[in-house]
């Protein structure tokens, strides 16, 4: 199983009162996980949607397990965990710089196709077939 890290660069705005990281951002820094893995096995989103397609969200789970705080290191951590037809499920953990599990949990996309003003969704296999199979070689076993 290939996983994608990256480092996340943590600043004073992403922080709330109690001086943690605020919750909301964890789900901007699982973007960067993924887009990591997508450039791992080759391919870009860019890529994906000059083609007329898009990878939406369709389902994301979270569970905030430690706090980050302003000062420490974090560290994304992507993998795939389900790669279907239809969708795929990202997994991830986000981790401190000792190398605790702060956060984990996943993200599901499905794969549409932008025509007429709306979304069909399509099967990502059939769209992608190179990407497909690398998500294949990549994935959980």
């Amino acid at each position: 199983m290939h996983i994608a890290k990256k480092e996340i660069q943590i600043t004073y705005a992403d922080t709330d009162m109690m001086g943690v990281i605020y919750h909301g951002n964890y789900v901007k820094w699982l973007e960067l996980g993924r887009t990591q893995l997508v450039e791992d096995a080759g391919f870009s989103y860019l890529e994906m949607e000059s083609q007329g397609y898009y990878a939406p969200v369709y389902n994301l789970e979270i569970t905030y397990k430690k706090p980050i705080k302003l000062g420490d290191r974090a560290f994304v951590k992507t993998w795939v965990e389900v790669n279907q037809g239809l969708r795929t499920v990202y997994g991830f953990q986000i981790v401190n710089g000792d190398g605790e599990v702060c956060a984990e949990g996943s993200t599901t996309h499905i794969v549409v196709k932008k025509e007429n003003g709306g979304f069909k969704p399509v099967q990502f296999k059939k769209a992608f077939p190179e990407w497909y199979q690398k998500y294949e070689e990549m994935k959980r076993q």
